[in-house]
């Protein structure tokens, strides 16, 4: 099947390639120019552009590339009109007079100036966080106002729209579902989501794009959609770079640093990026156990040290044609040791005191080749992208006990992925647009696991999976309405061996062809306000953690082990979205339905093999059929020329199905969230922040969650020529509220409550150098495409 698949995919891109030179003949005139920011002097990528008749009725249009440039063809003879539209920015519109000669016009650079008064979309700046909502996603640009609220990804995620982070486990959640992929720059990584949001340095970070409902030009992974984490990359002429560095302080030290830099002359542009974040954290808490009236005492501290480098080059072989590569690498070196105290309240049996010192080293390599060859028509392009990955990770826990013993978990993980991507885009009209491609992944990985423990066995767990896919995808515009339709098929293939010392080797085999289809339909209601209604078919494979039986961390009453016969999870996902851009800002509001198939979830048992009968296992099963709905609601608005903010709110209802103890459950929970971000302009180089977010109970299997609140607060200052320099100061959880309390009935009545350091202060300085002007590059980046326009063509 996989060799009918990549044959079906190449012969199809062999056919359309072919007839490239069978251009349509131009009707009557065209027109061409560039779009330019007025204030920046920056080509502004993905502008509409429409030409209209005499009589005000939209004829034809397009949108510009990457650079600014645009080419209108087909244009009839006549007087006509030219609009330049762009959220945030004034109309530009001109007389187009085709015919009497001129058929070929070029209105060279057309230059747009931000509309304050009323801004249709929050515009990217330096200073300020935006949240741009666009046809198939959120674009999160993270701006000091971000940066400065914490060292690393993981802190700044909770204060982005419809994210949320597990402040123990770190486990991330779109919409109140973990089932979410996490990408790097458009690429899957090797490492836990979990794990490379800890490493990511948060002035690395450009954006986050949030996208729920993906079409099927993406991978199909993630019930709730996709987290795609881009990092900085400069195209600017000449030398230029910003560097940022940060110190903050609760009871702990920490710091962090980047610099990002580039060089561009001719056809030849180098670009680099480091970020650092290394420094000390302590947390702990408490459980109260009521049926065997014990208490549980928790103490942490972490020393964490983390490099993120990326080095590129991109080659500009002439207009039609570029080339580049990238490397990400990150290096980890992180230090845990904890203590965990169980204390008998009403008996004689003695307290009991587990001690872990944790080391863990790892390294991620990721390399990256692209190419992409424009044809002669606007729009028209095949682009080929390689991409494999590796990491290595090698972990040692030593566990001391009160009765002086003592034993040691040696555990070294080996991953790699490789990505082999071809794509193929062709706008047949001006209205409509053809786009097809072929993908080859290939997920190996191998889990050692040593002990000098008794009662455990050494053990060695091996997992390789390939998937091929091929995909297509039409969409076409008519006046105000527009749909796009596509459908994409995998093959996958997974293979694992587990082999453990006493026990046979056993395996575990799967293989299965999958269609996903996708459908987006969008009416514009007017020029401000769009609705949109959207299907998807999605997929969560089981994760490598979650299959994997090598024990994943251990307390002294809880053991988390994955199961390796865990099955996919289907997932239909329907959503309706309303974007409407109102005088100073725009709104955006939208309800999703879920229907999952054998969905995964935790299942919790006692340990047969524990004879005191206190030790718990944590581990995944499959469920039956499942239902999730949602609303969720933000806004961008300026209610004055010193006063913007950015706000949502969040509403999900979920049935959690698992079994505890042979007991199969069915808990129905809803959650609610708001965040509202403030920023206050004093002059023009202070500002002021205020930020507050408040998480609802959440309900799971293992226990009830209690609202969570936070408010921070901040300033920053510019300074220097051109306000190159930027002071920033930044007080976390101002009121010391932040905190993970629970209770629990299951599988024995508690309750307990964790605190980390979260009142916290920070400063930072930023200084861009350099100034070369914007030459961004026309570059493929998989999974890192979106719809634009209207969802159809555009």
């Amino acid at each position: 099947m996989k060799h009918i698949l990549l044959f079906i995919a190449f012969l199809s891109l062999s056919t359309l390639y072919a007839k490239t030179d069978s251009e349509s003949a131009p009707r009557d005139g065209s027109v061409t120019g560039t779009v330019i920011d007025a204030n920046l002097n920056q080509a502004l990528p993905y502008v509409n552009i429409i030409i209209k008749n005499e009589a005000g009725e939209t004829i034809t249009g397009g949108i510009t590339d990457d650079q600014g440039y645009f080419e209108i063809k087909h244009i009839p003879e006549g007087k006509n009109v030219i609009n330049i539209q762009y959220m945030g920015y004034k109309t530009v519109s001109k007389p187009l007079v085709i015919g009497n000669g001129k058929h070929k016009i070029d209105l060279g650079n057309i230059l747009l100036e931000e509309d304050i008064a009323s801004l249709d979309e929050v515009t990217v700046v330096a200073e300020v966080s935006s949240v741009q909502q666009k046809v198939d996603r959120k674009v999160i640009t993270i701006g000091k106002d971000l940066t400065t609220t914490g060292a690393s990804a993981s802190e700044i995620m909770n204060n982005l729209p419809s994210v949320t982070v597990d402040s123990q486990s770190g486990d991330i959640s779109l919409r109140g579902n973990e089932n979410v992929r996490v990408l790097l720059d458009g690429k899957p990584t090797n490492v836990p989501a979990a794990q490379l949001l800890k490493q990511i340095p948060s002035t690395s970070i450009k954006s986050v794009e949030l996208i729920t409902n993906p079409s099927a030009k993406y991978n199909p992974e993630g019930m709730s959609g996709i987290i795609n984490i881009i990092l900085h990359k400069n195209a600017n002429v000449g030398f230029n770079g910003n560097l940022n560095v940060g110190f903050a302080k609760e009871i702990s030290p920490n710091f962090n640093s980047s610099i990002d830099m580039n060089y561009r002359n001719g056809k030849l542009n180098f670009y680099g990026n480091y970020g650092n974040n290394i420094g000390k954290s302590t947390g702990g808490g408490k459980i109260d156990r009521f049926d065997d009236n014990t208490e549980q005492i928790f103490k942490n501290w972490n020393n964490n040290k983390s490099h993120l480098y990326k080095l590129g080059i991109d080659y500009y072989i002439n207009d039609n044609n570029v080339f580049s590569v990238y490397t990400n690498q990150n290096l980890y070196d992180g230090k845990r040791s904890n203590s965990t105290d169980i204390i008998y309240l009403l008996n004689d049996n003695p307290n009991f005191r587990q001690y872990l010192d944790n080391e863990n080293e790892n390294t991620t390599s990721s390399y990256n080749a692209a190419f992409k060859h424009d044809f002669k028509k606007e729009g028209h392009n095949i682009s080929l992208e390689v991409d494999y990955s590796t990491f290595d990770s090698d972990e040692i826990a030593d566990f001391s006990f009160t009765d002086n013993s003592s034993y040691r978990d040696l555990v070294n993980n080996k991953r790699d992925n490789t990505l082999i991507n071809l794509d193929y885009v062709n706008p047949l009209s001006e209205t409509s647009k053809l786009e097809i491609g072929a993908e080859y992944r290939a997920n190996n990985a191998d889990n050692f696991y040593n002990t000098t423990n008794a009662n455990l066995y050494d053990s060695d767990y091996e997992y390789n999976r390939s998937i091929y896919s091929f995909y297509t995808t039409y969409g076409q515009t008519f006046d105000k309405w527009s749909y796009q339709v596509g459908a994409r098929i995998e093959q996958y293939e997974v293979e694992a061996i587990f082999e453990q010392v006493t026990q046979e080797t056993s395996t575990f085999n799967d293989e299965q062809f999958s269609i996903y289809p996708s459908a987006f339909l969008t009416y514009n209601t007017s020029e401000k306000t769009s609705l949109q209604l959207s299907y998807s078919r999605r997929v969560d494979r089981p994760g490598l953690g979650q299959i994997n039986p090598i024990r994943e961390w251990s307390s002294p009453r809880v053991t988390s082990i994955g199961n390796p016969e865990l099955r996919q999870q289907f997932t239909n996902s329907l959503e309706l979205n309303l974007t409407k851009n109102v005088k100073g800002g725009n709104i955006t509001a939208g309800t999703f339905y879920r229907i999952i198939n054998d969905e995964i979830n935790r299942s919790v048992f006692m340990d047969p093999e524990d004879p005191a009968g206190d030790r718990v296992i944590l581990t995944y099963d499959n469920f039956d059929r499942n239902n999730a709905f949602g609303f969720e609601a933000s806004s961008n608005y300026r209610p004055t020329k010193w006063w913007n903010f950015n706000a949502s709110v969040e509403y999900y209802f979920k049935t959690v199905r698992g079994v505890v103890e042979q007991e199969n459950l069915e808990i129905k929970n809803s959650t609610f969230n708001l965040r509202m971000n403030n920023n206050f302009k004093a002059t023009k180089s202070l500002s002021f922040s205020l930020f507050g977010t408040y998480r609802g109970q959440d309900e799971n299997l293992q226990h009830k969650r209690k609202p969570m609140v936070m408010v921070n607060t901040g300033l920053r200052y510019s300074f220097l020529e051109d306000d190159r320099a930027t002071f920033s100061f930044s007080y976390n959880d101002i009121f010391n509220t932040m905190k993970f309390a629970f209770e629990r009935d299951r599988p024995f009545p508690s309750e307990g409550e964790f605190n980390w350091e979260s009142n916290q202060w920070r400063i930072g300085l930023t200084y861009r150098f350099g100034g070369g002007k914007y030459k961004a590059l026309n570059r493929k980046q998989r999974d890192n495409n979106e719809t634009q326009g209207s969802g159809g063509f555009m």
